[in-house]
């Protein structure tokens, strides 16, 4: 629980800092469509970290499955949501240039799931499977 406030806290103060820094931009369709993408990513992306609780780990350890809520549709989904979060803020603070930075996202974070895949089903085996199958990325 802890962990999820302070991963809460860092979220809102990074939201807070960008809307004041670049709030005052003009709201071209660019940073329309970064609103559009990011903020739903983001809502998603706290769900994704609250229902995961105490399972989060930055190195993969495999100390539960967690496969209900949006874990039950998506096996990474605080990968999938950072990204379009990072890519929508780049949108909002009109950096779409920067939008290549998600070219050393995106396969760093497929990597880090490879890497949690193979712990998983280590130590969860047909279980971690059957779920892996039932589910995307």
């Amino acid at each position: 629980m802890r962990t999820n406030v302070a991963t809460l806290v860092v979220i809102v103060a990074v939201m807070v800092f960008l809307g004041w820094q670049f709030g005052g931009l003009a709201w071209t369709p660019m940073r329309i469509v970064g609103v559009a993408v990011g903020l739903p990513a983001l809502v998603m992306l706290i769900w994704a970290r609250i229902e995961l609780g105490s399972s989060f780990a930055v190195r993969p350890k495999a100390t539960a499955l967690v496969t209900t809520g949006i874990y039950s549709k998506i096996r990474n989904p605080i990968y999938v949501f950072s990204a379009l979060v990072v890519g929508g803020a780049l949108l909002y603070i009109n950096q779409a240039k920067l939008l290549w930075i998600l070219a050393v996202i995106v396969p760093v974070q497929v990597y880090r799931a490879k890497q949690e895949e193979k712990v998983l089903e280590e130590r969860f085996g047909e279980e971690y499977r059957a779920y892996r199958a039932r589910t995307w990325f």
